[in-house]
């Protein structure tokens, strides 16, 4: 199985490149739209990375896949910024999850 990056910039794209990672860099609907169809209909592609700001943006697209296709499995990633979701969103994510405080 192969990875494949949708990216909004090129550094994280090439640094992707650098370590096998295939991707494009997309910044309209119709452009992402398209990239994310060529991933559907490659079936060698198992993951997809996409960047958390277009995960947000594009949440309609993606929401779609994550609630039919059991592949790609869609992994948000954080930008060379950090994250968007916040310092404490694993420690929150697990007290939902399972009700522990860590």
């Amino acid at each position: 199985m192969k990875m494949f990056l949708i990216s909004d910039n090129i550094d994280t794209l090439t640094g992707f490149r650098l370590v096998g990672v295939e991707g494009v860099v997309v910044h309209e609907e119709n452009e992402f739209q398209s990239a994310l169809q060529k991933v559907l209909d490659n079936h060698e592609i198992g993951i997809l990375l996409v960047m958390e700001k277009q995960a947000q943006k594009f949440s309609n697209l993606l929401d779609e896949i994550k609630l039919t296709k059991n592949i790609p499995l869609v992994v948000e990633i954080p930008d060379r910024h950090g994250t968007i979701k916040g310092k404490e969103f694993i420690t929150s994510y697990i007290k939902e999850a399972i009700g522990i405080k860590l």
